[in-house]
């Protein structure tokens, strides 16, 4: 079992908690971090959480076996830093960090400390998409050509946080919150991207932000692809491979959609699964030796690498930008 603290207690840092406490044999958490005990207090008495007022403390902590970091993204690297020196397994909510030369930092001090680096970007694991990744992988679809998404919802407008909203923290509308994860999706089953056009139209300031991000990205093994994400919307999830033998869509987390020509559609459902909880246990895993982390680091920096390229894109009123 290993043991771990929660750092930052907002929403998501409350979701990862719950995902796995008194749920998973491989993962517990023991302790969170947080600057405002009182206001958590049922929740960590509640869930067994001893609460700490600062990193420092748990990094010291002999007990703990990894850090779990659900905080605002500009602190990611200095807390990465810090868990890396104290030889602390290190679990990051996306984006790892907001430039692609703190993300190569950060996951080479990781590689030198000799700790697993773990990632947020759980939409990888719905059931869904584990099988359209397998399916890409495996030339079902033949030669690969093209791949769009969206992940769209409202989460935005109905738990608006100010940091959220930041152009510092959260830059580019709908990009960390929700197009990050198709960005991720699609480095995985594309690779990294060589080249981006981002378009940004803001219809309405926050606290309830409407916005659409849209983007146009060349891959470097000749893919093409768009991306999207809209705040606010009710949820929707898509992403959708072309090959030259057939297409495959997947719908939400448990529904895939298989095209071929001459035939009628194949829709294949699937049980669903947490996949916060997936992707918990497949880094608790990794600290206990069992099976590497699914995700390598290599793929994690080059999800940043595109993500700082669509920023500064969207921030240049579309102007192409290479990776």
């Amino acid at each position: 079992m290993i043991r771990a603290a929660i750092v930052g207690l907002g929403r998501w840092g409350q979701t990862l908690v719950n995902s796995v406490q008194g749920k998973s044999e491989k993962l517990r958490f023991t302790h969170a971090v947080s600057r405002d005990p009182v206001r958590v207090r049922d929740f960590t008495a509640e869930h067994g959480l001893e609460t700490i007022g600062a990193l420092a403390a748990v990094l010291e902590h002999s007990a703990i076996d990894a850090v779990v970091l659900a905080t605002p993204h500009s602190l990611h690297l200095e807390q990465i830093l810090a868990s890396a020196r104290a030889g602390k397994a290190v679990f990051c909510e996306k984006p790892l960090t907001l430039t692609k030369a703190d993300a190569l930092r950060a996951a080479e001090v990781c590689r030198e400390a000799g700790i697993v680096l773990g990632i947020g970007t759980d939409k990888r694991f719905f059931p869904a998409m584990a099988a359209l990744a397998q399916i890409a992988a495996s030339g079902e679809l033949g030669r690969l050509l093209h791949i769009e998404g969206n992940f769209s919802n409202e989460v935005a407008a109905k738990q608006f946080s100010a940091w959220r909203d930041s152009s510092d923290e959260s830059p580019a509308g709908g990009l960390t919150g929700t197009g990050i994860h198709v960005l991720d999706s699609f480095v995985h089953i594309a690779g990294p991207v060589r080249r981006v056009t981002a378009q940004l139209l803001s219809h309405r300031p926050p606290p309830d932000p409407l916005d659409t991000l849209s983007v146009l990205l060349e891959f470097a093994g000749g893919v093409s692809g768009l991306l999207a994400a809209v705040r606010s919307t009710p949820a929707f999830w898509r992403v959708h491979v072309f090959g030259r033998s057939g297409s495959a869509e997947a719908l939400g987390r448990t529904e895939l959609i298989i095209r071929k020509s001459g035939k009628e559609p194949e829709r294949r459902t699937f049980a669903p699964a947490d996949s916060v909880r997936i992707n918990l246990e497949a880094f608790a895993d990794a600290v206990a030796g069992r099976a590497p982390y699914p995700i390598p680091p290599r793929e994690i920096v080059d999800v940043v690498a595109a993500f700082e390229a669509i920023v500064t894109s969207a921030g240049s009123h579309g102007r192409p930008e290479d990776v």
